[in-house]
């Protein structure tokens, strides 16, 4: 059976997270995507230490759907380079892994 996949991301303000999370919920490439606001990054970026304010992003997905789910947060993605990080779970509940496989497959066609 496929496994889950946790991908983390940033964004430069709530707004943009929850427009882009929710495309990728209605494109069934992620079942959930959980934004976490406030966070303060510090961070080098061509040549120069910065300092900013940012959202992060865990995006709960499946493995056979990373390379369209990298595909799709950087064609919508307001960064030049967004951060997508791949996280390997483990362990999942089969609750949980049942309902991440439910909502990421394609819908019925007909």
């Amino acid at each position: 059976m496929e496994r889950p996949l946790l991908v983390y991301t940033t964004f430069p303000d709530e707004a943009s997270a929850l427009n882009i999370g929710e495309g990728l919920v209605r494109d069934r490439l992620v079942a959930c995507v959980n934004v976490l606001a406030g966070m303060k990054s510090v961070y080098a970026w061509k040549g120069a230490v910065e300092r900013s304010n940012e959202v992060s992003a865990i995006l709960k997905s499946r493995e056979g759907l990373k390379d369209a789910l990298f595909a799709a947060v950087k064609a919508r993605h307001p960064y030049e380079t967004p951060i997508l990080l791949a996280l390997p779970v483990d362990e999942v509940d089969p609750g949980t892994l049942a309902w991440i496989l439910e909502e990421t497959q394609a819908p019925p066609t007909g």
